[in-house]
């Protein structure tokens, strides 16, 4: 049975629940204005995020849930991004990262078959991360791979290629995990549709519960909570 990927499963961790509160009352006190700092911060990286790294870097492919087992429109936008990014040698190393979301296969593997069939190249390195059911289990999992080829010395710079929406989140937890880490957008610009304005709220409200817990963690010296991140 893989596991459950709905948020309210965090509220039966007491550190995350802790944040939660401190959020909630963040955003109380400030009538809102905090949250609306979060999300101006993730429209700003959302606009401008590039396309490509400046140089070739290992590319890690964040997963969405599948539609009826295979990749729905913004997982495939975010393939074909990297799929281009191959064909224009910005890498030769692809990290698909994401598990089972109630189908029969996980995320990575459903990518992998996509880009197969939409000409990937053989000489590509593809490998997939499978264990994951959120944005930082895909990180910490990625980092565990990527820390292993290289024989527990540092870790490589990534590009991180997902949705212009997802992008701010991710760099936050990348650089927290201790990678060197560089933005790379799906889409070729930020839609500015009903849909995309929903999911751009709710990733800064998720940004927003995972900045300010740990930084109450560290005003209050909380060690257990900074750790959760690490």
């Amino acid at each position: 049975m893989p596991a459950s990927r709905s948020p309210w499963r965090y509220l039966r961790d007491r550190d995350i629940l802790h944040a939660a509160v401190v959020t909630a009352l963040a955003v109380l006190l400030s009538a809102g204005l905090v949250w609306l700092g979060y999300l101006i911060h993730v429209c700003r990286v959302a606009m401008r995020s590039p396309l490509a790294p400046p140089r070739r870097m290992i590319a890690l492919v964040f997963g969405r849930q599948l539609e009826r087992d295979v990749p729905g429109q913004d997982y495939r936008q975010r393939l074909h991004r990297v799929l281009t990014l191959t064909q224009q040698q910005h890498t030769h190393h692809v990290l698909l990262l994401g598990g089972r979301s109630g189908g029969q296969r996980s995320e990575a593997q459903a990518g992998h078959e996509w880009l197969r069939q939409h000409g990937l190249s053989a000489d590509v390195r593809v490998e997939l991360e499978q264990e994951s059911v959120d944005s930082f289990e895909n990180l910490r999992h990625a980092r565990r791979l990527l820390l292993s080829q290289a024989n527990g010395t540092a870790l490589p710079p990534v590009a991180l290629v997902t949705s212009r929406y997802h992008l701010a989140r991710c760099l936050l937890l990348a650089r927290r995990l201790g990678f060197t880490a560089l933005p790379v957008a799906a889409e070729p610009k930020l839609p500015w549709h009903g849909r995309y304005l929903g999911l751009l709220l709710i990733e800064s409200g998720y940004l927003m519960w995972t900045d300010l817990g740990l930084r109450w963690a560290q005003l209050i010296g909380h060690r257990r909570m900074r750790a959760r991140i690490s």
